[in-house]
Parts: C-alpha cells; structure tokens; sequence
C-alpha cells in the first residue's frame, strides 16, 4: 500500500479534524447556494422555485451552527461566513423575489419597500454580530433574518399556489416586506430555542410534537409555511405586550 494512499489518509486523525472543521462550512456554502440559486431563478420568473429555495436555505443555515456546536468545530472565521451567507440568502434574495414579483409595478414604493426589507437584514445581522456576547441567549433581539425571509418567500409561494398574480397581490406584499424589515431591526424579543441541548435526552412529547409537525407541513407545504412564520412574527409582539402588562402590574403594585 502507498504512504499517500486514499485509505491511509482517511485513518489519520488530522484528516478527520479537518474534514470534520469543513463540514458545518459546506453546510454554509450549500445554503448560500441556495439563496444565489433563489436570485437566479427569479430572475428567469421561476418564482415558486425560488420561494423553495429560500426554505432549504433555511434549512441547511439552521443545520451548519448545531453541527459546528455539536463537532465543537466554531471558529471566528465559520462565523463571519455564515453571517455573508445570511445577507445573500436572507437579505438580498427575498428582497429581489418580492420585488419582481409584486413590487416593481409599483414605482418608488415597490423598490423602497424592498430596500427597507435588505437593509433591516444588514442592520440584523450586523447588530447580532457585535451583541452576540452580551445579549440573553434564549430570545432574538428583533425577528431573525431567516424567519423574515420565510416570511417572505412563504408569502410568493402560497398565493403562487392559489392562482394569484404579483399585481393582484402587491399592496399585501408591500406591507407585509415593510413589516418584515422593520421587525428585524426593532427591539422585540423572539423566543430563539437556543437553550434546546440535542446531547441530552427529551419529553416523549417533543418527539411526538415534532412528527406532528412534519406531518402537517407535508400536507400542505406552502399554507402551513407561510402559517407558521406568520404566528412567529406575531409571536414577538405578544411575548412583548405580555412583558409589558407584567411590568406595569408590578409597578402598579408597588406604589
């Protein structure tokens, strides 16, 4: 057998490491993949492919920060990476989508809208950047970025499914991409789910929660989608209301 051969490669442990380093970055790289795929299926008008594109994006995001946690792989430079992957796939792609879409015949309205949407995805992910030290780990400073775009993209890909047109659509979509980038950039909390630990073991429930929800997203993608990132976008602003009803109860008491 050869020094150099493939076999004898692959059983030595720095090989392993390295190969174990680079793979929460390939996951990066897959879904920025997918946000560039995004762009350029909608700029062909393939709107519903792109839409798609968006969530499995969302997917393989979501996979290369648990897999670099779990490989105890983090590295400043994964960081910085998977946060330029993030303006492409969550900023700069449902931004584009949403305005060929539905906002283009709109006029200066439709390409602001969009740019308020890019933008409070830049300003997001550059203040989650430098907070990530110091801010509660179990909620989101503003609606993540991900969830903004599925938003979004949701919105494309449910009433593509029911027959309906950009143009018909447009003044909901402008409101609703305005919503999404102003959200990102405000002060309301969203629950993150960051303390959830996969090493160790859980409920029977959560196992049986997360079927069900498997289940109901297979029957029909594009509604229980869109339906699911709307309630979390609403989620933050009642977890805020709640928050603020309790504080000025404890106030009123304490006089």
């Amino acid at each position: 057998m050869l020094p150099h051969s493939p076999r004898k490669a692959l059983m030595n442990p720095e090989f392993r490491r390295r190969g174990i380093y680079l793979l929460p970055n390939l996951l990066t790289t897959t879904a920025l993949f997918a946000g560039f795929y995004a762009i350029v299926q909608a700029m062909n008008g393939r709107f519903e492919n792109s839409a798609v594109a968006i969530f499995v994006a969302m997917l393989f995001d979501g996979l290369d920060g648990r897999v670099a946690r779990l490989t105890r792989t983090q590295s400043a430079f994964g960081a910085e990476y998977d946060s330029l992957s993030d303006m492409v796939s969550f900023g700069a792609a449902p931004a584009l989508i949403i305005y060929e879409w539905a906002l283009k015949d709109m006029g200066k309205l439709g390409w602001i809208a969009a740019f308020i949407y890019c933008a409070g995805a830049a300003l997001r992910l550059a203040r989650f950047n430098t907070n990530i030290d110091i801010i509660d780990k179990r909620y989101f400073q503003g609606m993540p970025s991900p969830a903004a775009a599925a938003l979004v993209a949701g919105l494309v890909w449910v009433l593509l499914d029911l027959g309906f047109t950009g143009y018909e659509v447009r003044w909901p979509a402008c409101i609703l991409t305005i919503f999404a980038g102003v959200t990102m950039v405000s002060n309301i909390r969203y629950y993150s789910g960051k303390e959830i630990n996969l090493r160790r073991s859980v409920p029977f429930f959560m196992i049986a929660a997360i079927a069900l929800g498997f289940a109901l997203v297979s029957s029909y993608p594009p509604g229980v989608l869109f339906g699911l990132f709307l309630v979390y976008a609403l989620s933050g602003y009642v977890l805020t209301f709640a928050q603020w009803r309790t504080e000025r109860k404890s106030v009123a008491r304490s006089k």
